[in-house]
This record gives structure tokens, sequence and C-alpha cells, in this order.
């Protein structure tokens, strides 16, 4: 059961992937005179899919070290949007927002990694 599960999910997950390559998502954000917008397009439709993969894995993450893992991954692809937005679009406050956003990820981890040791927050 568990090998047709994974089988399920390999195949699955190996259809989404073509369908991002073949045909990437229309982009809102950006007029189509752009000549790198199918790159972008294609690249956001990536991290959108690794962002809901990822939160299937916060859900059901088996451990909460998982768990952990799984939510400092989603803000490294929230970084990484925000770069890829600001890039694009070239304004520079979405690189101020994914930079805030790191710092804010690293600091939480760091708290939730020690709370999760059982150490307090000051040691």
């Amino acid at each position: 059961m568990r090998t047709l599960r994974w089988f399920l999910g390999a195949v699955v997950l190996l259809g989404v992937i073509l369908m991002v390559i073949l045909d990437p998502l229309d982009s809102v954000f950006y007029p189509a005179t752009h000549r790198h917008m199918e790159l972008v397009g294609r690249a956001v439709s990536i991290l959108i899919i690794s962002a809901l993969l990822l939160l299937y894995r916060i859900m059901r993450g088996p451990t909460p070290a998982d768990r952990t893992v799984a939510i400092d991954i989603f803000g490294v692809l929230v970084v990484g949007l925000c770069a890829l937005l600001g890039v694009a679009s070239g304004r520079s406050w979405y690189i101020d927002i994914g930079i805030a956003w790191a710092l804010q990820s690293f600091i939480g981890t760091l708290a939730l990694a020690k709370f999760l040791e059982g150490r307090r927050l000051d040691d």
C-alpha cells in the first residue's frame, strides 16, 4: 500500500511539473510585452507548487522537527518569490519585504528550535 502511494504521488508530481514546463501560468502582475515573462511565469508556478507541497508537510509532518524544517523552507520560498517579483518588476520594495521576511524566518526558526529542545529563550 505504501509503495502504491509513493508511486501515485510521484506520477502526480511529475504530471504537475510537466504541466508547468509546457504551459506556465499567465502572469497577472506584468504586461505581456516583457520577453522574460514566460520564464517568470514558470518560476512563479514552480514556487507556488512547492509552497503547496510544503503546506502539506507542515500540516502532516510526522515530527515537530519536520514541521520546523518545512516552515523554514517555506520562508526561503517566500524570499525567492519576493526576489523574483522584485527583479521582474524593477520595484525595490519587493526586495525589502524579502529581506525582512528572511530575518523574521531566521529568528523564528531559532526560537522554535530552542523550544523543541526544551530550553528557555534567554539561554
